[in-house]
């Protein structure tokens, strides 16, 4: 058996892996029925879908219509910066609120782009902070800081 297409392959197993960890775990939960659902009826279904999705991608990847392509070597480096910064953004948004922490987190991630420049990063910055406080915080009322709370 060739695969023809290394990534969409790996892709397909990703998604398989995702939708057998989230099957497994719906089982702690009620299913239900579909006219009154538990609250595990849909990570099952999700689950379901994410694995027909993957196995299809994978089916793809081994036809021999598949464009050929290899699975290039992953880029720990930027890997580590999008990581940090999500870590990042875990630990300042209750004292520093949405906007440091929304910045660090665009801006530290920002850096893992080989095309990374200033000038990119503080408009995205700046209009991400913009979108997500008006949506988050003043469109469905969720109960972030805004600002930094160290000072009170």
């Amino acid at each position: 058996m060739l695969i023809r297409n290394q990534r969409a392959f790996t892709a397909g197993a990703l998604f398989l892996a995702v939708a057998v960890f989230y099957f497994t775990m719906s089982f702690n939960y009620a299913q239900g029925t579909p006219a009154r659902m538990g609250p595990g009826f849909f990570p099952k279904m999700v689950a379901i879908l994410l694995f027909l999705i993957g196995f299809g991608i994978m089916l793809g990847s081994l036809s021999p219509r598949a464009h050929m392509e290899k699975l290039e070597r992953w880029d720990l480096k930027g890997l580590l910066w999008i990581s940090g910064s999500v870590v990042l953004f875990g630990l300042l948004l209750p004292y520093m609120g949405l906007v440091i922490a929304l910045s660090a987190l665009i801006i530290v991630s920002s850096l893992a782009s080989p095309e990374f420049g200033w000038r990119g990063a503080i408009v995205n910055t700046v209009v991400l902070v913009i979108f997500c406080v008006g949506v988050f915080v003043y469109g469905i009322n969720l109960q972030f800081p805004i600002w930094p709370t160290v000072f009170r």
